[in-house]
């Protein structure tokens, strides 16, 4: 899955380097859209290495100054990222960031960093007793992207992120434990 994540982010990625001449089109305004990834991780204290796929939604502002754009992004996944080793079986079930976008626009694409807060629960099972335990958790995303203007109006993109969320103690595995995670993730988006 990971290769053939990466195979169709190093499409767009040339496609957007390659951007058709023409007019520069507008990237400010608000936008809305949906993604689709690959996310995989270690968690802390614990051999388990989640990995699985995140579906999401994100919407956010872009203001453009010249060839400069900037601006703020929210969103939310579901994910079905987990792994077992041992008794334990740990999850991400879902997750978010809040964070503030900066980059380039050049002919048809925009070449982005990003960095802010990411929040989301990490899920603990025992494989004995069946006994689960939830925390959910603060911490840090930062990553960066590429997008192309495929209309006037909509946008394809290919991100990634890495998101750090804050070991929590865990009654159940007797230890802290946290998620520190890679995201690869498409999406489409329409700018109003």
């Amino acid at each position: 899955m990971k290769a053939a994540f990466g195979a169709v982010a190093a499409g767009l990625l040339l496609a957007c380097a390659a951007g058709a001449a023409g007019a520069q089109p507008a990237w400010q305004g608000p936008y809305i859209g949906a993604s689709l990834g690959a996310q995989w991780g270690d968690v802390g204290n614990s051999a388990t290495q989640p990995f699985g796929g995140t579906l999401g939604a994100f919407g956010g502002y872009n203001w453009q100054k010249g060839w400069f754009v900037f601006g703020a992004e929210a969103d939310a996944h579901v994910s079905n990222a987990s792994d077992r080793f041992a008794a334990w079986q740990f999850s991400n079930p879902w997750f978010g960031t809040v964070r503030g976008r900066g980059g380039i626009a050049f002919n048809q694409a925009l070449l982005y960093g990003t960095i802010g807060l990411a929040y989301g629960t990490l899920r603990a099972q025992s494989m004995v007793t069946g006994a689960t335990e939830r925390n959910t958790s603060l911490g840090l995303a930062f990553g960066g992207g590429a997008e192309i203007a495929l209309t006037s109006r909509w946008r394809a993109r290919v991100e990634y992120l890495y998101v750090d969320f804050t070991d929590r103690s865990y009654a159940l595995t007797g230890t802290s434990n946290g998620l520190a995670a890679s995201l690869l993730r498409l999406g489409l988006y329409y700018r109003f």
